[in-house]
Formats: structure tokens, C-alpha cells, sequence
């Protein structure tokens, strides 16, 4: 009788805003070098490996091999691919202000890219894949992430607080807020200095005291600057994002979605993140990586966004799926206390990541035991039993 579920390792991408604790802690990996993303799936950058055999291998080319083990929904729509990508994100400094493209964006801009000859791995590339990237995070921690723009009239009174954004303020009255953001991104050093080191100057001595409070966007600035070491001679226009995009804080156990074309970014905290299987990355600031402010004005949707932000559920149990409205992923949190039972069924391909306490993972005669930081891979078609060993959560990344 075939398999139906393997224990399965990801990698860690050492990228230089991670911490070093968490994701060390958790995976019991060095904490020589910054740990800032857990990446699980069959991504061609960074395939997880999958247990078979008695032997680990690929899991795209597993999966390439066994493509049933997809599900018939899943191959019909999108082919012998896993469609989506999991990670776990330890963000100790804030992560560039960026955005991701439609599924026809990707596809024009990937194959525009290609004629030009960039190579895929070239610093200077935008498009890295022909695919969408819409996003689902699950808090792990106290989040805080900037997520779209505000209303026009609501940054108008924000820039109104300071005398040195008067100019900015009466650019924004008489033009749109597209227009206005292509304007501010494009702004040199002199109009960058005039604008944020009067703000700067006036707030460092309380933002080096701990007076400044995180829910003020100066606070944010000066953060920034500090932990990315920007320099009064080199500013970085995304720090103006601040004054015009939402700033959101989210408690343990509480998500938000990142749809297509909506400016955002991570600016400290720990979080689950599953989204489409793609690693387009539009940065408009805040990085030492490739900027593309053209191309991000190109696409940025400009429109005023009030966040919506999905409930903790901590205090359940069971299977507990999260809304959100794509084809390519869904997230359920599992929840479980000692010697509680679930039964479950997979209809498309799933992935279940421990990230507290243990369980005992059960299909026929198949068994597994996943404590904290371990994963199985579920077959498509697949009835399980859950078992928990000790109280404790994870996540289940699936097709809907």
C-alpha cells in the first residue's frame, strides 16, 4: 500500500533582518548567522526535502514523480506544482517597504526579464518566477507591519502635525494619492533632508529615552534608521511610508491578508506566512536590496485600505480554518490539549508544521510523532487521526 504521509525538513534563509534566537531555538539550528525565514515547500530556489525510502529527496522532484499525491483539484489548476509556500519569519529589524505583483504582472514582467537576458539570479532582478504572490500571516508574537494606504483625508492630518511636511501636505491637496506617492519616491537627498531631519532632530532624544510609543510613526522612522543604518546623508524615501500607510499592530494569534499591488512591510515580530509559490518581490525602500521604484509606482495600488484583521483563536480546539479568498492556499490553524483526538480529512495535498508541544500523526498503520519545529507531508485523499501528546498548535497549509 502507497504512503500517505513523511516527515518533511525545510531550510532557513539567512537573510540580514532575521533574529538569531527564535528560529535557532526552534529548528535547534546554529545561531551563528542571522535565522530570519523557515521556508517549506518545493520552491525551485529552496525545495524542502521529504522523507522516502529511507532517504530524504527533493520534494519538487518528488512531487514531479507523485504528482497524484497533489490531488486532483490542485494538478487541474495549477498543473504538477505545489501552489503554495510556507514559511516562518523571525523579523528583528524591519524588512523592506514592497509589494507583489498580479498573476499577469509576474507573468509579463518574468518573460520581459528574460528577454533582456537577467539572469534569475542577478541582484538587479525584479521578477524571479511567472507567478502571483498574495499572503496570509498568523501572529506568533506582538506584530507590528505597515499594510496599505490610509485615506487621503487621514495622511492630509497626520502631515499637517508637521511643519516640515507643510510643502507635502499641499502637494498631496492638489494631486492624487498615486501621483502624489510616484512624487515622494522620487525625491532627492535635499527634498528627503527637508522633509524627515527636522523630525528626526526634534524626536531622537525621546525616541532614545523609550518615550516615543510604537503606535506613533516617528517611532517607526527612528527605529528604521537605527537598526538599518540610515544616515542623515543618506536617507531612504521609504521612511515616509510611515506617515502614509497604516500602521498595524497585531496581537499572538491574530492574521491579515496581503493581496496584489497592497505597499507593506514587516517591521518586527514573529509570524507564520503561507502564500502563493513564488518569490516576486517588488522593494521600494528601506533595503540594501535592488529597489525598483518604477516599477513599483508602476503597480502600487494607491487605494485607501481599512486593515482586516482575522480573530485569535487560542481559546479553541480542532481544525480552525482562516478566511482568505484565494485559490492557491489555504491556512487552518490546528489547535489541541493532551489526548484530545481529531479526525481529519485531506482532500488536496497538505502540510502540517508543529510549532508548540507534540502530536501523534496517524493514517492506517502509519504513525508519526511531530513535536515543535517538525512537519509531515499529507497526501491528497488522505483520512488522518491527530492525537495530541502534549498541549500545544500548529498550522495546516492546503489547497481550498
Amino acid at each position: 500500500m502507497k504512503q500517505k504521509i513523511y516527515p518533511l525538513q525545510g531550510d532557513v534563509q539567512h537573510y540580514v533582518w532575521g533574529g538569531r534566537d527564535y528560529l535557532g531555538d526552534l529548528l535547534n539550528c546554529s545561531k551563528e548567522q542571522p535565522n530570519a525565514e523557515y521556508w517549506l515547500g518545493a520552491h525551485s530556489s529552496l525545495p524542502s526535502r521529504v522523507f522516502v525510502d529511507e532517504q530524504w529527496q527533493p520534494l519538487d522532484s518528488f512531487l514531479q514523480q507523485n504528482p497524484d499525491i497533489l490531488g486532483q483539484k490542485s494538478r487541474a489548476t495549477f498543473g504538477d506544482n505545489l501552489p503554495f509556500l510556507l514559511k516562518i519569519l523571525d523579523v528583528a529589524d524591519p524588512l523592506s517597504i514592497q509589494l507583489h505583483p498580479t498573476k499577469i504582472q509576474a507573468e509579463q514582467g518574468f518573460a520581459r526579464e528574460n528577454q533582456q537576458g537577467i539572469a534569475l539570479n542577478d541582484p538587479m532582478r525584479t521578477y524571479k518566477d511567472d507567478n502571483h504572490k498574495p499572503e496570509m500571516m498568523l501572529a506568533l508574537s506582538e506584530f507590528w507591519l505597515l499594510h496599505g494606504f490610509k485615506a487621503k483625508s487621514d495622511i492630509l492630518a497626520i502631515l499637517a502635525q508637521y511643519p516640515s511636511l507643510a510643502s507635502l501636505q499641499k502637494k498631496l491637496e492638489n494631486s492624487s494619492v498615486a501621483d502624489f506617492y510616484a512624487f515622494v519616491m522620487q525625491a532627492d537627498q535635499m527634498q528627503l533632508h527637508h522633509w524627515l531631519m527636522p523630525i528626526v532632530k526634534a524626536a531622537q532624544a525621546d525616541f532614545d529615552q523609550g518615550l516615543l510609543k510604537e503606535n506613533e510613526p516617528t517611532y517607526w522612522v527612528l527605529f528604521s534608521m537605527q537598526r538599518l543604518g540610515i544616515t542623515e546623508d543618506k536617507l531612504d524615501a521609504g521612511l515616509l511610508s510611515f506617515y502614509l500607510f497604516n500602521l498595524v499592530h497585531l496581537h499572538k494569534g491574530e492574521s491579515i491578508f496581503q493581496g496584489a499591488g497592497i505597499p507593506h512591510a514587516y517591521l518586527r515580530g514573529q509570524n507564520i506566512e503561507l502564500m502563493a509559490n513564488s518569490d516576486n518581490v517588488i522593494r521600494g525602500g528601506l533595503t540594501p536590496k535592488f529597489v525598483n521604484i518604477p516599477a513599483l509606482v508602476a503597480i502600487v495600488d494607491c487605494q485607501a485600505i481599512t486593515p482586516k484583521v482575522g480573530q485569535a483563536m487560542e481559546n479553541q480546539t480542532g481544525f480552525l480554518p482562516l478566511t482568505v479568498d484565494v485559490p492557491d492556499f489555504a491556512l487552518i490553524e490546528l489547535r489541541w490539549n493532551n489526548l484530545e483526538k481529531f479526525e481529519h480529512y485531506a482532500e488536496q495535498i497538505e502540510i502540517l508544521l508543529v510549532m508548540q508541544g507534540e502530536l501523534q500523526l496517524t493514517c492506517g498503520d502509519e504513525c508519526l510523532t511531530l513535536k515543535a519545529g517538525q512537519t509531515a507531508l499529507i497526501s491528497a485523499d488522505t483520512s488522518y487521526q491527530v492525537q495530541g501528546v502534549k498541549t500545544g498548535f500548529g498550522v495546516v497549509a492546503t489547497v481550498p
